[in-house]
């Protein structure tokens, strides 16, 4: 296995554990960050926060596994594609 690869895949899983740990202690993120007022204005939902926390935290994992899966060149080519069809 290429050496590229490997550190693509301990990055992953580094972010990827950092997203689980977002997801699996959103309360203890509540109790020592707070709440965000953006999350709260924006997620109208009781506990906001906490689902943004939520939220945020998949988004982590999502890039994570794109890291993992050394997908993240394509994904970011496809997000920002709009903005660079005009080079």
């Amino acid at each position: 296995m290429k050496r590229t690869n490997i550190m693509h895949i301990l990055i992953g899983l580094i972010i990827l554990s950092i997203g689980l740990i977002f997801i699996i202690k959103t309360e203890w993120f509540m109790s020592n960050v707070g709440r965000i007022g953006w999350f709260e204005e924006h997620l109208a939902t009781s506990g906001g926060s906490r689902m943004g926390y939520k939220l945020l935290g998949m988004l982590v994992v999502f890039i994570g596994i794109l890291f993992i899966t050394d997908m993240i060149g394509g994904m970011l080519r496809f997000v920002l594609s709009p903005l660079l069809s005009f080079y």
